[in-house]
């Protein structure tokens, strides 16, 4: 049975033996079929492509097997996701990936969205700016951008998001997406709303605080990555 449909599940073999006259447990069932020499495994879920799909797939590959990283580079990579809730409901979600991110581009968005942030978050109060070490981050033009703008950037080793406690809230963020549950496309806009605003100062004050211990983590571990 397993080699005729290796699809078949350890319910589906035990369902056939019961209506043959074999009474048995699942766990009989399993023990018998690792003893075949077969192992349960989970199935990849990949598209149904026909031989039309296929021969275009191959074609486009076959065009592009000499591009470069630098070629790949200046291209958008855009993705509609379809993101299932339960069963009918979902949530429609556009994102792109690229690798030419340039310094004017990231200093359109420090203007128009960083800046206001800040207007809003320390008024005319000083406060220190910090990004990562990529080439957009790091470029003259864009630091010349933040001293043309009186802007502290906080000096940032490469490759420390242990360092970086914000990578700490994305996770509260999304363990509290996990635990709410949405049924509805509504519920779902609600709890991502809600998964922010539920985020309280306690919560940053301590993961604030923590950066003397994440300091010391990494003295201990001689640069070396650690445990946050």
């Amino acid at each position: 049975i397993v080699e005729k449909d290796r699809f078949q599940t350890l319910g589906d073999l035990r369902k056939q033996w019961t209506e043959s006259g074999v009474e048995t447990s699942r766990a009989t069932v399993y023990r018998r079929v690792q003893e075949m020499g077969y192992r349960c495994r989970i199935p990849q879920v990949k598209p149904l492509l026909n031989q039309k799909q296929r021969q275009k797939r191959l074609t486009w590959a076959t065009e592009k097997q000499h591009w470069t990283v630098a070629q790949w580079s200046k291209r958008e990579m855009p993705k509609c996701l379809k993101s299932s809730v339960k069963y009918p409901q979902s949530v429609m979600v556009w994102g792109a990936m690229s690798a030419a991110v340039n310094a004017a581009s990231y200093q359109e968005i420090l203007e128009h969205f960083m800046l206001p942030s800040a207007e809003k978050l320390y008024g005319d109060e000083d406060f220190i700016f910090q990004h990562d070490l990529v080439p957009a981050h790091s470029a003259k033009t864009t630091g010349k951008w933040f001293t043309d703008h009186g802007i502290t950037v906080l000096n940032w080793p490469a490759n420390s998001p242990d360092l970086n406690p914000i990578e700490n809230l994305w996770d509260i963020v999304k363990r509290k997406l996990r635990d709410a549950r949405p049924n509805t496309l509504d519920e779902l806009k609600a709890a991502i709303e809600a998964s922010w605003t539920s985020i309280t100062p306690q919560q940053c004050h301590r993961l604030i605080a923590s950066m003397p211990r994440r300091i010391e983590a990494v003295i201990s571990a001689k640069g070396f990555p650690t445990k946050y």
